[in-house]
């Protein structure tokens, strides 16, 4: 414990090193926040979900925090519900057997921008026959715009955009636009100021009732934006960071441990052991790492779970033996190892408690520096469509960005978000690895 208080210490000594480890103290706390507020079942289910979920975010919309580098601002997205105060809703009994529910809803608009989209989702109870709804657009100016009249089911959606009787009526001009549009511009502008759409339920059977929500969508939305399904990339980014972290480390782990273990069996026990670990560990080098991985991908399993094991057992008869074989062989001939074969120590004590503790000054900056690697590989594999296609990572996000073409539409906060991501992490490791290299090898101390 002294020991590592003491590591710890000398540690802290090094600028780059505590810049590091505050990262890296970030990111975990980070990371364990994720997964107690959203729990994995209800990650997949977010991120695997359809237009029931995310019907509320528009499509392909930039995070929010652009508007402070764009001029003028991008329109944000308005969700409103009959459940919400500002909302009214009247009901009337016209006559027997028909009733007349009155729906309205206020929109603030105040961008010389056009939103993306203007959606009614309705939900209706009936027995049997169909309720008919009326909609009706009132601009700032008090004018009057009938966008249309049907019948809907209990659950309905109408898209403005997709209305072709309302865009002969505009006269070719996109519906949303026409209903935003300045009359008095002369070049298509977004006419600022309130506007409210009404809609008028007529209802045919009694304890009938008609409830709307409405969305504007607009160009921008949340923290970090949304892709093409309408998700909202946030969930994304936070669940691939304890993905990532979870991988590089248990790679590094079961790598550098299993590969040291090796090492110092085939130096102890010698002669055809450590002939048939160096014979493998030259096969395996010949081996392309990446080509089998993909291979695995392809053929087998895309599983997160599959590909880490598969890593491991890749990594394991790597250059790394030779360079500890090297240690051990020179830790073999110490006096204390002859010191506890004296007095019958067993194989077993003498590997893993005498020779292994001596190469911990040269694991564990290697251990650290090598978890970066691990994360950056699986992202890697994501990005060439061999990422475990059941869990938002870094490297998915940057595959379904690169699939969409977000880079050749501009959308680059797509791809910038995960790989800022990335390259903090490796910077974290990085920066704490550099520095535990010269903690345990004083000759780098200098340089």
């Amino acid at each position: 414990m002294k020991a590592l208080y003491r590591t710890f210490r000398e540690l802290i000594r090094y600028r780059s090193a505590t810049a590091g480890l505050v990262i890296i103290f970030i990111l975990i706390g980070v990371a364990i926040y994720t997964v107690i507020t959203i729990p994995y079942n209800e990650a997949i289910r977010l991120w695997r979900g359809g237009e029931d979920i995310w019907y509320k975010y528009p499509k392909n919309a930039q995070p929010e925090w652009v508007n402070l580098f764009t001029e003028p601002d991008l329109p944000k997205t308005i969700f409103l519900s009959t459940a919400d105060s500002t909302v009214s809703k009247t009901t009337e009994v016209v006559s027997e057997g028909l009733t007349q529910v009155t729906l309205s809803f206020p929109l603030e608009y105040s961008y010389e921008i056009f939103p993306q989209e203007l959606t009614v989702y309705f939900s209706a109870r009936f027995a049997a026959k169909k309720p008919h709804v009326s909609l009706t657009w009132i601009t700032p100016n008090n004018e009057e715009i009938e966008i249309g009249s049907f019948s809907i089911q209990s659950s309905d959606t109408y898209r403005v955009s997709q209305d072709q009787r309302l865009q002969r009526k505009f006269k070719g001009t996109p519906p949303v636009q026409g209903l935003f549009a300045d009359p008095n511009a002369p070049q298509p502008t977004p006419l600022r100021g309130a506007y409210e759409l009404r809609i008028v339920g007529s209802l045919f059977e009694k304890d009938n009732d008609l409830d709307a929500e409405v969305v504007l969508h607009g160009e921008v939305y949340g923290s970090a934006g949304t892709d093409h399904l309408r998700r909202d990339i946030s969930i994304a980014l936070q669940w691939g960071l304890p993905i990532a972290l979870a991988f590089g480390l248990l790679a590094a782990l079961g790598t550098t441990i299993t590969t040291m273990v090796i090492a110092a069996v085939g130096v102890w026990f010698g002669g055809w052991v450590d002939a048939l670990i160096q014979r493998i560990t030259e096969v395996n080098l010949v081996l392309p790492f990446l080509p089998i991985l993909i291979m695995v991908g392809t053929f087998y399993s895309r599983s997160i779970w599959v590909i880490l094991g598969v890593t491991i057992l890749l990594s394991i008869f790597g250059s790394g033996i030779k360079g500890y074989r090297a240690i051990f062989l020179q830790v073999k001939e110490s006096p204390y190892i002859e010191a506890a074969r004296a007095y019958g120590a067993g194989n077993r004590r003498i590997i893993l408690g005498y020779l292994t503790p001596r190469i911990i000054p040269v694991l564990i900056p290697q251990l650290v520096n090598v978890i970066p690697t691990f994360v950056f590989l699986e992202a890697s594999l994501a990005v060439l469509g061999l990422g475990d296609p059941v869990l938002p990572t870094w490297g998915k996000i940057i595959d379904d960005a690169r699939a969409n073409g977000a880079l050749f539409r501009g959308q680059y906060y797509w791809v910038l978000e995960p790989s800022a991501l990335l390259m903090l992490t490796g910077l974290a490791f990085a920066l704490v690895g550099f520095a535990l290299d010269r903690v345990f090898n004083p000759r780098l101390r200098g340089m």
